[in-house]
């Protein structure tokens, strides 16, 4: 029997035709080996790059707890927003009645609370510190150092803050304290501004003043990153914590220190003294702590979609551009044709013909 069997093929004593056999593993051919598809044509594509959805941390659950597993982020996937964008028809009219009513209740409480004489707390805060030195340099640098605190100090309480009382609350608190603040500050500066000691006077050089006000002009561009969306500033829409990556931010991830050191070195070299410079070591210092303030915050809300965008972008203006960690697109220029940008200039030329008023303004208050 043995024999037998082992003399017969499987073919004969299972009655399998040759066609219906398993062929062996030498018979089957080599697989080719995965090869992974190529998506850089995609991402460098203009127009479908920006409509590619990128998967941050996903969290997955399991019988024994929980994971996190992570899709790799590409150095060159647009991860930020799109800055300045602005939709006319994605706006409602309901929406800039209530912004309207919002900052006119602001400025009207604001008047009531602390600018007027009669009735608000502004001229007594003003005379409360300016008792503590006589040197309007000492003073202006305690005005900045209390806005200062307060203003990063609520910034960096945010993200609780939103928790603890909701997102509009808490611009409302953040909004409600900064402001009489900033504006003491702002009309101290204005009424001392020529106090100090006299150390150079260069007002008659010629185009001196062409060069200050284009100068001023330019740091308005990038000082108020914030105009992106008003309707989040007055708490009409949620207000929200972005991750910018289009427009200014190509050239700085930090435009409003950027403007800030703008407008000081500025107005530092037209006014020429001491008070112009103690003003601008306050709000340089100040700034420059809202980089390391502002990097770190957003690292713990964004995480590594932030780390990729700070890798290809600056605190240095084109700093990024230079190295070639930042491309600007051909065409780079349409990212400041929006309406957000238009309004910046439109205010800013309105502030420098407001010049006088401002100043008569400031006079009346006698702080």
């Amino acid at each position: 029997m043995a024999s037998l069997l082992l003399s017969t093929s499987p073919s004969h004593l299972y009655n399998i035709s040759p066609r219906h056999r398993i062929p062996s593993l030498h018979s089957i051919p080599a697989l080719k080996p995965f090869k992974r598809p190529n998506f850089s044509p995609v991402l460098s594509h203009p127009k479908l790059a920006t409509h590619v959805v990128y998967h941050r941390t996903i969290a997955k659950s399991s019988s024994i707890g929980s994971r996190e597993t992570e899709d790799p982020i590409s150095d060159e996937s647009p991860l930020g927003e799109d800055s300045a964008a602005f939709q006319l028809s994605a706006q409602k009219l309901s929406s800039w009645v209530y912004f309207t009513v919002i900052l006119g209740s602001v400025l009207f409480a604001l008047n009531v609370l602390w600018i007027d004489p009669s009735t608000g707390f502004g001229t007594a805060f003003v005379d409360s510190i300016s008792s503590i030195s006589g040197s309007p340099e000492v003073t202006m640098l305690f005005l900045m150092a209390i806005f200062a605190t307060v203003h990063s100090g609520l910034a960096s309480l945010r993200d609780p803050g939103e928790k603890l009382i909701g997102k509009r609350a808490f611009r409302v608190l953040f909004a409600g304290i900064s402001l009489p603040l900033a504006m003491s500050t702002v009309v101290y500066f204005i009424n001392h501004r020529y106090d100090g000691t006299q150390l150079w006077q260069i007002q008659t050089v010629p185009g001196l003043h062409e060069l200050v006000w284009l100068s001023s002009f330019v740091s308005f561009f990038f000082l108020y990153p914030s105009t992106f969306n008003l309707l989040e500033v007055a708490a009409v829409d949620e207000p929200k914590m972005h991750l910018w990556e289009t427009g200014i931010m190509r050239i700085t991830r930090h435009p409003q220190m950027v403007g800030q050191v703008i407008w000081c070195l500025a107005h530092t070299l037209w006014i020429g003294n001491t008070v112009a410079i103690s003003a601008s070591v306050g709000l340089i210092l100040h700034h420059l702590f809202g980089v390391w303030n502002g990097d770190r915050r957003l690292a713990i809300r964004y995480g590594k979609s932030f780390e990729v965008i700070k890798k290809r972008t600056s605190v240095i203006p084109f700093a990024a551009i230079l190295d070639g960690r930042q491309e600007l697109p051909t065409d780079y220029y349409k990212e400041f044709l929006r309406l957000p940008y238009v309004a910046i200039t439109i205010l800013t030329l309105g502030a420098y013909f407001a010049h006088p008023l401002m100043q008569s303004s400031s006079y009346n208050l006698h702080w």
